[in-house]
């Protein structure tokens, strides 16, 4: 989340800069005529542009567009061109231009919040927060816009999170509250007693991991690429994978097999590591079949390392495979609760592989289990990646 808020705040700091120096430029045009300056670039019409206002104009991270009198473009920057803002002389977004005639006939600033489709790929449309202040009294109009396409989906995704933990929060909580009100109406019947608190502590720890996870997920989130890594034993993160779910495998007479992993060493974080591993294989264990088989195999490549997680499990939906690392997405939320996930170890791993330059996979068939695939870079790879590293050889050099 801290990487997301800090792209919102971006965005709002790149839409402030461009309104103050809008303002200042129309200030600096306003008192043009009573300075000295170089004479101003002319159009075949005869339309000057005030000194100055083509630097001002290439500074500004927005699209910005200079109408002259007669609705024509005087100077358009290369994002208004980039966005189709603007085609040869002419606005072609009729709710700028009636918002630009507006202006220059009252003279008063307007700001307006638009959603056009502009781009032929890409997303469906556009939102631009808009601004559009005459420029002195020289006839000319300056439009401001600021894409704010990416700041909209980053406060879609922060509603989402706010919607989907209060959510997750508010279930064992209730049910926790509910639970200790049946068994102090049942205090006189030991039996009722034992029932209930049994399903509170699942409750207690179902919220629990909730929290483990959401603090392991934000501490990842939070944290930069690995600059220092050590040398990992993968052998060793497998067997720890495969012991921690040990017992909910023997339970239901699933197998569980390693292969390939000895003596290959990668560079990373260790605890990170087993963490992606072992969400991985908790949850081929939770979602597979009894009598069924879970394996764990490493193999390595010219380009890296790749240590899959196979299972024999209900597999998931063509339609579904996208958005799986989705924070609390759920392919079918009823199982997944009765499975104790919180919705969080899928978005976790990715996390991890983010951090160790590295990605994960996933192929699945419905009804014929899933493979997940950690794709890591060989050591040699990843110390040439290094920050480090990549300044110790330009010094050599």
């Amino acid at each position: 989340m801290q990487g997301e808020l800090l792209t919102a705040v971006t965005g709002i700091v790149g839409l402030v800069t461009g309104v103050v120096i809008g303002v200042l430029a129309g200030h600096f045009f306003r008192t043009s005529g009573t300075q000295r300056r170089p004479p101003a670039p002319e159009r075949r019409d005869g339309t000057t542009l005030p000194a100055g206002i083509a630097e001002v104009l290439s500074a500004l991270p927005s699209s910005a567009v200079v109408l002259d009198s007669t609705d024509r473009v005087l100077r358009a920057s290369s994002a208004a061109r980039a966005f189709g803002i603007v085609r040869g002389e002419e606005l072609v977004i009729g709710e700028l231009l009636a918002l630009a005639r507006q202006v220059r006939r009252d003279g008063v600033i307007r700001e307006t919040d638009i959603e056009v489709a502009v781009r032929k790929f890409g997303p469906d449309a556009t939102s631009f927060a808009v601004r559009v202040a005459p420029l002195g009294g020289t006839g000319l109009v300056l439009v401001l816009a600021e894409d704010q396409t990416e700041h909209h989906r980053v406060e879609a995704v922060r509603r989402d999170f706010v919607a989907n933990i209060s959510h997750e929060l508010k279930t064992p909580v209730g049910a926790l509250a509910l639970l200790a009100e049946t068994v102090q109406d049942s205090s006189d019947d030991p039996e009722a007693v034992r029932r209930f608190t049994d399903r509170m502590q699942q409750e207690a720890s179902r919220l629990t991991a909730v929290i483990q996870d959401l603090i392991t997920l934000s501490r990842i989130q939070g944290a930069e690429p690995i600059s220092e890594p050590t040398r990992v034993d993968l052998g060793s993160v497998v067997d720890e994978a495969l012991d921690a779910v040990r017992m909910p495998a023997d339970a239901k007479g699933i197998e569980l097999v390693g292969s390939g992993a000895k003596g290959i060493t990668i560079l990373g974080d260790e605890t990170m590591l087993e963490t992606a591993l072992r969400n991985l294989v908790s949850n081929a264990v939770a979602y597979s079949p009894k009598n069924t088989r879970v394996a764990v195999s490493v193999a390595e490549s010219k380009s890296g390392v790749d240590i899959s997680v196979a299972d024999q499990g209900i597999g998931i939906p063509q339609q579904d495979l996208g958005r799986i690392f989705e924070r609390f997405y759920r392919v079918d939320a009823a199982r997944s609760r009765a499975t104790g996930g919180t919705g969080l170890g899928l978005a976790i791993v990715k996390h991890i592989m983010t951090h160790h330059r590295g990605e994960v996979t996933v192929w699945s068939k419905e009804g014929s289990g899933s493979t997940f695939t950690l794709r890591l870079p060989r050591p040699e790879n990843r110390e040439a990646k290094a920050p480090g590293n990549t300044d110790r050889q330009e010094a050599a050099q």
